[in-house]
């Protein structure tokens, strides 16, 4: 084995590119030592919660609203949505879970997401449950959606109880990141 002790690589002129290893190769950093430059982070990332719960009318489509951040890595989720920062373009992943109080018997709860003020793709974004009792019910969806700087995402519920329904504090939350491509 060979040691190469070196402060800077640089690439030749007229090429591009500096190849470390070859196919099959694993490059390892040794202990202690970190790596810059390369790799990536999933963010920007957000996920916020409710603390208040929200009544939300019978059918009717609603924003839902979000009074508290568990993070936000580059400060984009304001005024209950989510807007991709200048610089940050890519495929992003949202979550959500939603918690409905007592409905009765049948009643349909819907989330689902929006981008730019327009519903996305109703049977990708949109997750839907139904009940047979009366306790809450637990709404559940994701979606992945590619998106460039100043568009935003937002949360629409729906509900058909027959009167006004309240969307739980507790438990209810939204969340998305950008992914590493």
């Amino acid at each position: 084995m060979s040691t190469l002790k070196v402060d800077t690589i640089l690439k030749r002129t007229g090429t591009g590119t500096i190849t470390l290893g070859q196919s099959g190769d694993t490059i390892a950093l040794g202990s202690g030592a970190s790596q810059t430059g390369f790799g990536g982070a999933n963010t920007p990332a957000f996920h916020v919660y409710k603390s208040s719960n929200q009544q939300v009318s019978n059918n009717t489509a609603t924003n839902l609203t979000w009074q508290n951040e568990f993070y936000d890595t580059d400060n984009a989720f304001a005024s209950n949505k989510f807007t991709v920062p200048s610089g940050k373009s890519g495929t992003y992943m949202f979550f959500w879970l939603i918690k409905g109080g007592s409905q009765p018997d049948s009643t349909a709860l819907q989330g689902w997401l929006q981008k730019n003020g327009s519903d996305l793709d109703s049977q990708l974004s949109r997750s839907k449950d139904y009940i047979s009792t009366v306790n809450e019910i637990h709404l559940t969806g994701h979606y992945t959606d590619v998106a460039v700087a100043g568009d935003y995402y937002e949360m629409r519920i729906y509900q058909n109880s027959g009167g006004a329904l309240d969307i739980l504090s507790e438990g209810s939350s939204f969340w998305g990141y950008k992914l590493i491509t």
